[in-house]
């Protein structure tokens, strides 16, 4: 915040200050209870004050404490062309990636065999679902009915894959999983320690 925004927000609080102050005085209260009272209001205000003067600082506090909880999404090479996928604090590998050149953040979920999206998703990076019945398909949360489609591209860190199945659902909400045949799709893939190997 600029010195100037620092310095009004200062003349601003001191006069809440002394109006408060001029009220409790004027009420002819005895001194420790106006004194209490006073204190009282000065926390009050000077909490306010810090909150809104550090409102960015603490706006960006709470997306590094979210980038902690989720892990940093963004793959690592290592070596040769391997990617790196730190475990996130929630236990999971969370990864960003592209699809048909739309940003998507992709839970890695060996569980899954068919990598899925949710609707929005799919209407942002233009994935069609294809002609057919809808499918029913065994989840964590039970079982869901999913449109089939394809992927143009799915691109994590350097490695690229086209023409890829994926499965579209409202019951996904806001997820999008990457799944078995992604991973199956790789020279190999494992976890060390805290990370996720993904080998081209």
């Amino acid at each position: 915040m600029k010195d100037g925004d620092q310095a009004a927000n200062f003349l601003w609080l001191l006069a809440a200050i002394v109006l408060v102050g001029s009220s409790l005085f004027s009420r002819r209260l005895p001194f420790g209870s106006v004194l209490k009272m006073l204190l009282s209001w000065v926390l009050i205000f000077g909490a306010a004050f810090i909150i809104f003067t550090m409102k960015d600082d603490f706006a960006d506090l709470g997306r590094r404490l979210l980038t902690d909880v989720r892990g940093d999404a963004t793959p690592v090479a290592g070596a040769g062309q391997e990617i790196r996928i730190r475990q996130a604090l929630d236990g999971h590998f969370w990864v960003d990636g592209t699809l048909n050149g739309q940003k998507v953040r992709f839970l890695v979920d060996s569980g899954a065999t068919t990598t899925s999206i949710s609707t929005e998703t799919a209407k942002r990076a233009g994935v069609s679902a294809r002609g057919g019945l809808p499918a029913l398909v065994q989840t964590a949360n039970g079982i869901v009915t999913v449109q089939r489609g394809r992927a143009e591209s799915l691109v994590v860190g350097d490695i690229r894959r086209e023409n890829l199945a994926v499965h579209m659902s409202d019951a996904f909400g806001d997820m999008n999983v990457l799944g078995m045949n992604f991973l199956s799709s790789l020279s190999g893939w494992g976890v060390e320690g805290r990370w996720l190997i993904l080998k081209p």
